[in-house]
């Protein structure tokens, strides 16, 4: 694309206005300053409650896609890109899936994580090439991630999901995104003009966050991966997460830590095992075939063995 039909497509993108609120940020002391930044960052809370419905809607997507054990794939460039890698990583030890089960593909590759790969954005083709590689197929969703909504590695990628037949969502920041024409459904997250204009790491960075966020977090849940609103499926790696699971243990059964750890201990350390194992009094496999007839619901599994309404579970 030519220099100026860029700066004509720039024009039309409202983050890349000037905010009026701003104008003079770089008069201000550094109180001031920060002050002006906090209050922009106010607004995309906001934003992304505007939006609720459409959120809702794409969980629901991706909760589908889940049932056909298919996978969750973001795929973005620059802060968009390292945003949909973030969220994908997390999504393992949080949730305990495997770390193909959520996937984040960025522009230019694992590199363009630490160090921004110049002109990466605009290669359609590498889109393409790491759908390929993890063998993206129709049983996937794919979410394509851009703040302007036109980057071209993006749009490739979501025309190749189309081509299979894949469910795609488009999370934008920017009114009748380009993205959005590819997508079965859009998100768009009017943030505004940035408080440094173009700058689009802050609120519209911050915005897709806290969307994105929503999207793994909610579809997990709705996948049974919570009881209450604990994170039962969490993957104790680490000693904070082994405390971590052997608190939640505690919590809900009442038993004191002895115990809890030694029937985490029967479980492989799984916390929603060990809690099935303790509320229900059952061994170990008894516990993981009542969770497999409740496809993983913690509260379900308990209805079953207890033959009770879901309403009288604590």
């Amino acid at each position: 694309m030519e220099n100026s039909e860029l700066i004509f497509e720039l024009n039309k993108l409202v983050s890349e206005e000037q905010n009026p609120d701003t104008l003079d940020i770089d008069l201000l002391d550094t109180l001031d300053v920060v002050k002006k930044l906090n209050h922009q960052d106010d607004l995309v809370a906001k934003a992304v409650s505007q939006i609720l419905p459409e959120i809702a809607e794409a969980v629901d997507l991706i909760v589908n896609c889940f049932k056909q054990d298919g996978r969750l794939i973001y795929l973005g460039a620059g802060t968009s890109g390292r945003l949909g890698v973030l969220d994908a990583v997390e999504c393992v030890p949080t949730f305990g899936v495997t770390a193909d089960k959520v996937i984040g593909l960025i522009a230019g590759g694992e590199s363009a994580m630490f160090k921004a790969v110049e002109g990466s954005e605009d290669d359609k083709l590498s889109a393409v090439k790491a759908l390929k590689a993890i063998n993206f197929s129709e049983k996937d969703v794919l979410v394509g991630i851009a703040a302007s909504g036109r980057t071209p590695y993006v749009l490739s990628g979501l025309e190749y999901a189309s081509t299979l037949g894949a469910a795609s969502i488009s999370l934008s920041c920017n009114p009748k995104s380009e993205i959005s024409k590819y997508a079965d459904i859009s998100l768009i997250v009017m943030v505004g003009p940035e408080a440094l204009t173009g700058s689009t790491r802050m609120k519209s960075g911050t915005g897709q966050k806290m969307v994105l966020n929503i999207l793994s977090t909610a579809a997990m849940i709705r996948c049974g991966k919570s009881y209450k609103n604990l994170m039962i499926d969490v993957k104790a790696t680490n000693q904070k997460l082994y405390a971590r699971a052997t608190r939640m243990v505690m919590q809900i059964t009442g038993v004191n830590q002895t115990l809890a750890e030694k029937t985490l201990e029967l479980a492989d350390r799984q916390v929603k095992l060990a809690v099935l194992m303790l509320l229900a009094e059952i061994d170990c496999g008894t516990a993981k075939e009542l969770l497999k007839r409740a496809d993983g619901f913690l509260r379900r599994a308990l209805q079953i063995n207890n033959d009770t309404d879901l309403s009288s579970i604590d």
